[in-house]
C-alpha cells in the first residue's frame, strides 16, 4: 500500500507532463536551420532528414553508404529542403568526423544544429572476453560524437545553436548481451550531460537534448534483435518526429516511446532487483545462446 502511494502519484504527474500542452512547434522554426544530421542513410536518421526537409532546412548529412545517401538527398531535395548535400565518412576514423564538419561549413556556412544519431562497431550477443569490440565500439558510439562536437562547438556557439544526441536506454539501465553498445552509451550520457551543466555555469549557450530510445523498427535494429527479444518495435517515422520536435524546442531529454522508457527508469530505482528480473523475461535465449 505504502508502494502504490508512492507509485500512482508519479503516474499522474508522468501523464499530465506528456499530456500538458508544452511550448508551440511550427515549421517557421525550421525553416533555414543549418542542421547536420550523422548516420542518415536509413532508419532513424533517414527520417529526421526527411522531417527537416519537409521544414525547409539546409541539410548536411553522413553516413558510410554513398548511394543510399544520394537517394535520401534527392528526396529531400523534393520534400523541400531549402539545401542537401552529403559527404560519406566512417566514423570509425574520427580525423573523417572533423572532416565533415569542415565539410557542412564549406557548404552550408555554419551550422545551427548537430544531431548525432549515428551507430556501428557493435553485435547483439554473448561477451566474449575481447578488448577489440570494445575499442571499436566506444570509437564509433563515444570518441567520434565527441570529437563531432570539439569540431563544431565554435560554429554552434556563434549560431547559438544546440546539439541532439540519440542515445538508448542501454546508456541508462544495463542491459544483457550488448556490452560493448551499453558501455558505449553510458559514456554518451556522462559526457554530455556534465558538458551540459559545464556550458551553463560557464555562461555558454549551447542547449544539449539527449534524446533516449527504446527499441526502434529500423532495419539495422531488427535484424539484429528481432527474434532475439520479446518487445515489439516502435515506429521510426513517429520516433524521428518526436526527436526533431525536442531538439528544436531545446528540450533537456526526449524519451521515445515514452510510456515503454519513463515508468521503466522511475520502477527501476525504487525496485532495482525486481526491475532486473522483469527485463530478463524479455530476451529469448534460446536464440542467443
Amino acid at each position: 500500500m505504502a508502494l502504490l502511494k508512492i507509485i500512482v502519484p508519479l503516474l499522474i504527474g508522468l501523464g499530465a507532463y506528456y499530456y500538458y500542452p508544452q511550448e508551440t512547434f511550427s515549421a517557421e522554426m525550421v525553416r533555414g536551420m543549418r542542421v547536420l544530421v550523422t548516420g542518415s542513410s536509413s532508419g532513424i536518421g533517414e527520417q529526421m532528414a526527411y522531417e527537416f526537409a519537409r521544414m525547409g532546412a539546409h541539410l548536411m548529412l553522413t553516413a558510410r553508404r554513398e548511394e543510399q545517401l544520394r537517394k535520401v538527398v534527392k528526396k529531400c531535395q523534393d520534400l523541400g529542403a531549402s539545401s542537401a548535400h552529403y559527404v560519406v565518412a566512417d566514423m570509425g576514423n574520427l580525423t573523417a568526423a572533423q572532416e565533415v564538419v569542415e565539410e557542412t561549413k564549406a557548404k552550408l556556412g555554419g551550422l545551427d544544429q548537430l544531431v548525432l544519431n549515428h551507430v556501428g562497431g557493435t553485435s547483439f550477443g554473448p561477451f566474449k572476453g575481447a578488448i577489440e569490440p570494445v575499442i571499436k565500439s566506444m570509437t564509433v558510439n563515444f570518441f567520434s560524437y565527441v570529437q563531432l562536437t570539439i569540431s563544431a562547438m565554435d560554429l554552434l556557439l556563434e549560431s547559438k545553436g544546440n546539439i541532439v544526441v540519440i542515445s538508448s536506454m542501454s546508456g541508462r539501465v544495463p542491459g544483457p548481451f550488448s556490452v560493448s553498445y551499453a558501455a558505449a552509451k553510458f559514456a554518451v550520457e556522462g559526457f554530455f550531460t556534465s558538458l551540459r551543466t559545464e556550458l551553463r555555469l560557464r555562461n555558454m549557450d549551447l542547449p544539449i537534448t539527449v534524446a533516449v530510445l527504446g527499441y526502434i523498427d529500423t532495419e539495422t535494429a531488427v535484424k539484429s534483435v528481432g527474434n532475439k527479444i520479446t518487445q515489439r518495435p516502435s515506429p521510426k517515422e513517429d520516433c524521428a518526429r518526436r526527436i526533431v520536435r525536442g531538439g528544436v524546442l531545446r528540450y533537456r531529454e526526449v524519451f521515445y516511446p515514452y510510456w515503454a522508457l519513463k515508468p521503466t527508469l522511475i520502477y527501476r530505482e525504487l525496485l532495482p532487483d525486481l526491475m532486473d528480473q522483469v527485463i530478463g523475461y524479455g530476451y529469448r535465449l534460446e536464440n542467443i545462446l
